[in-house]
């Protein structure tokens, strides 16, 4: 089971802190960094000092790290035109050496796209899958060939479709609930599939709609890497499970019922359970970006235990 650290640093948190915890991150062991795309705060936070762009802030932890993976969960399709997106991601790849990730999602939040007045169409998933499409196919095709793409929302012609990432293709990450639509994207453009914030049942239950997406596009099976993102909040005692709830305003029942909460030994039996159900990699979403020792405890306690 991978352990990756998932932020949100539209709640607050400028470009230092998301390095410290990304240090945190490479040196504690975890597989990952992710963050995610947003440009407004969601909810009683102040979201001070305001938000961070996230390939640039990938941009910048390329060069500052050198070992974790780095990625999105999820870049908005409505905030980045496909080629520019394409060239962003490969560049901030090569400056990695190779250690990006791209999630890609349609964009739900409408109140972020009013704030900086960012267009927030209505169809949005024939415009997320024209995305896909397009910037899989400027990475895959051949450098001295041109690409083009005659869509419904994007037109491309003799595009140089330059630059190329360092890994080749960048693995591209999609998910959500959906039951239609969402597995056959999946099967047609993923690598990996993730199923935020759900369930061990709802979790089984939709890997198996993409399983079965996966096999009538005629992929292999094990094509797709199956993970699931969830809010993590561990503590040595219930005291100190209580202390981590409080200071990001959630209650430890709640925490319990709908994410990876309680004391190692309680996180650890979790995880098996989505283990169980075919989750091999884990989003760790971790709200309080300034308590390094709850990083500590979970690569001492959690990590330690996992197979």
């Amino acid at each position: 089971m991978d352990l990756r650290i998932f932020t949100e640093p539209q709640q607050g948190a400028d470009y230092d802190t998301l390095l410290t915890v990304a240090k945190a991150t490479e040196d504690l062991g975890f597989d990952a960094f992710f963050r995610s795309d947003h440009y407004l705060k969601m909810g009683d936070a102040d979201g001070l000092p305001g938000p961070t762009d996230a390939w640039i802030t990938l941009a910048g932890l390329a060069r500052e790290t050198s070992r974790i993976r780095l990625g999105t969960l999820m870049t908005a399709a409505t905030f980045r035109l496909p080629g520019v997106l394409a060239i962003q991601v490969a560049q901030v790849d090569r400056m990695s050496g190779g250690r990006v990730e791209l999630g890609l999602g349609a964009g739900w939040f409408a109140q972020e796209h009013e704030a900086y007045g960012i267009p927030f169409p209505k169809e949005k998933f024939g415009r997320l899958e024209e995305q896909l499409e397009i910037v899989t196919g400027l990475w895959a095709t051949e450098v001295g060939k041109t690409y083009d793409f005659d869509g419904t929302y994007y037109q491309l012609k003799d595009s140089p479709a330059l630059p190329k990432p360092a890994q080749g293709r960048v693995p591209v990450l999609i998910g959500g609930h959906g039951a239609r639509r969402t597995p056959r994207l999946a099967a047609r453009y993923a690598d990996e599939f993730n199923m935020p914030f759900s369930s061990v049942e709802d979790t089984a239950a939709q890997f198996g709609r993409v399983r079965d997406a996966v096999a009538e596009a005629g992929r292999p099976a094990d094509a797709l890497t199956y993970s699931n993102a969830l809010v993590v909040c561990v503590g040595r005692d219930d005291q100190e499970v209580a202390r981590r709830a409080a200071a990001i305003g959630r209650e430890v029942d709640e925490l319990k019922t709908n994410g990876l909460a309680g004391t190692p030994a309680e996180v650890v039996e979790k995880i098996g359970r989505y283990a169980e159900v075919g989750s091999t990699r884990l989003y760790l979403q971790v709200l309080d970006l300034d308590d390094l020792d709850h990083l500590e405890l979970i690569s001492d306690k959690v990590q330690s235990q996992l197979p």
